[in-house]
């Protein structure tokens, strides 16, 4: 805007010097200017003319890790040229996306792939498609925005647990993992060929009938250890930066615990102590699993709720036969005593401890033995009640620190 005040106002002066002195280099620049200036308008206005122009995306959510594919297609249907275009997507995503510049002949067509890597979790926005030009002297530009915005949900990074085993519920007739029983229970897992002895209300009909053999159903035991998770994202507990920072190993652990259970049929509850308490009731399914992944990409290290208040309050909401994952970075033992009353009430419970001493080790190695006492202590604590613990720390995959 300041450059085109600047122009009228030297053109301006142009001409008011030729006509006042009558000199015809004067008149020369003043002719010059009117061609350059109107010229420059038209190529501007018709340079968006005839543009067709778009973008699609291959998937509105994935993990910390994906890559997302973004086709871009911009298309002349018209006769002239299009010399200089600009064609950018603004977004918020961690490191945005790459705009481009590129010309355009008569009735030519460019299509190009952007591969963005998802970096953070969260929820991020992409806006509209934004094409610019203008002519060759930056005396003028004409923009226009294509298609909707978009919201792109980033779930934070899965980990396998291969080894990683729940403890037993403490229910007769049931099991902490899968298991074959001859007992006819809720859950048909396959089918094999008949064997003498078996009931005839065993017969899968579907498969003998097309099959023309008879088959019968196999059953396991009933997986009645279901899990509760409670994760602790205290502000004051926060350590480490970026992805090993103490937030982002707690949600890593939560999400991939949680998907891991609910891959093996269990249900699956979850509370989160941030700003506020927040609660997922427990169930099932894919359903379940997307609840968790969308509050999960979007909480922070923000709550100031001392962990064992959270606990007290959310401890009505587990039943005989469920287990407890608390995940936390605490080093106050008040947590502790809430979780021993669980045992005694059929409750299973496993504590992720965070290591505050790798996260975010402190100046001097007096502070930093210290803060490795007050873990072993912690650790110990837990050992009293016969609490099942696992220390976490930077750096290392979570497949083989909770094999342990």
């Amino acid at each position: 805007m300041i450059r085109r005040l600047q122009l009228l106002g030297l053109a301006i002066f142009l001409a008011v010097a030729a006509f006042s002195t009558g000199y015809a280099f004067l008149f020369f620049l003043v002719y010059l200017g009117l061609l350059v200036g109107g010229g420059s308008y038209v190529v501007t206005r018709l340079g968006l003319a005839d543009l067709e122009a778009g973008y699609a995306v291959n998937q509105l959510t994935g993990h910390v890790g994906d890559r997302l594919r973004i086709t871009y297609t911009i298309r002349n249907t018209g006769r002239l040229p299009k010399p200089w275009l600009e064609v950018h997507n603004p977004s918020n995503l961690p490191n945005g996306l790459p705009g481009r510049a590129l010309s355009l002949g008569s009735r030519a067509e460019r299509s190009w792939l952007v591969r963005a890597l998802l970096e953070r979790r969260g929820h991020f926005r992409i806006d509209p498609l934004q094409v610019r030009t203008g002519d060759p002297f930056g005396f003028f530009e004409a923009s226009a925005g294509v298609g909707h915005g978009i919201s792109v949900v980033v779930y934070p990074r899965i980990d396998p647990l291969p080894f990683f085993r729940l403890p037993p519920a403490s229910i007769e007739g049931a099991h902490a993992s899968p298991e074959r029983t001859l007992q006819t229970t809720p859950l048909a897992t396959t089918v094999r060929p008949y064997a003498p002895g078996d009931s005839m209300n065993r017969i899968h009909w579907r498969t003998t009938a097309r099959t023309g053999e008879i088959f019968v159903k196999e059953f396991d035991l009933e997986q009645t250890t279901d899990v509760w998770l409670f994760l602790d994202l205290d502000a004051e507990l926060e350590a480490g930066e970026g992805d090993d920072s103490t937030t982002e190993v707690a949600v890593r652990v939560a999400a991939s615990i949680a998907d891991k259970a609910i891959a093996e049929n269990r249900a699956v509850g979850l509370t989160v102590g941030s700003h506020r308490t927040t609660v997922i009731p427990a169930d099932r399914g894919a359903r379940q699993r997307l609840k968790i992944m969308q509050l999960l990409a979007a909480v922070e290290a923000d709550g100031s709720t001392p962990l064992d208040e959270v606990l007290v309050t959310g401890i009505g909401r587990l039943r005989r036969g469920m287990t407890a994952v608390v995940i936390t970075a605490t080093l106050d033992p008040a947590f502790i005593r809430p979780l021993a009353t669980l045992r005694t009430r059929g409750v299973g419970v496993v504590v992720v401890l965070l290591d505050w001493a790798q996260f975010d080790p402190p100046v001097g190695a007096a502070a930093t033995e210290e803060l490795r006492q007050h873990v072993r202590a912690m650790r110990h604590a837990l050992a009293e009640y016969e609490l099942h613990a696992y220390v976490v720390g930077p750096g290392r995959p979570l497949g083989e620190v909770l094999a342990r």
